[in-house]
């Protein structure tokens, strides 16, 4: 089990490292206000982050403490397979926005 929860803490690590690397690069994007001296958006509070949902990439702000659960990662494993973690974008969730809405109401 120990072995198991490290694996999923460096996964996760990792993930967070890819993500954080593409946030920030531009102002303005999708209605996204960004402080300039810090690259982070000011309308996302702290423990939180940015991800884009669906086709019409509908933005969902959610908490970090989603990471820790297998649902979530499963759909970040999906969206780096399908998207990538490098672009200017941030997380683009690969799913139907209907979906995501049930997986936020459960978590």
């Amino acid at each position: 089990m120990a072995i198991k929860r490290s694996s999923q803490a460096a996964s996760i690590k990792q993930v967070l490292k890819r993500c954080s690397s593409s946030l920030g690069k531009k102002k303005n994007v999708t209605g996204c206000y960004y402080k300039q001296e810090e690259g982070l958006p000011q309308d996302v509070p702290k423990g939180h982050f940015p991800v884009y949902v669906g086709p019409n990439r509908s933005r969902y702000i959610v908490p970090i403490s989603w990471l820790e659960h297998s649902e979530f990662q499963t759909l970040l494993r999906l969206a780096e397979e399908e998207y990538g973690f490098d672009h200017n974008m941030g997380v683009i969730i690969p799913c139907d926005e209907a979906f995501f809405r049930s997986l936020f109401s459960i978590l």
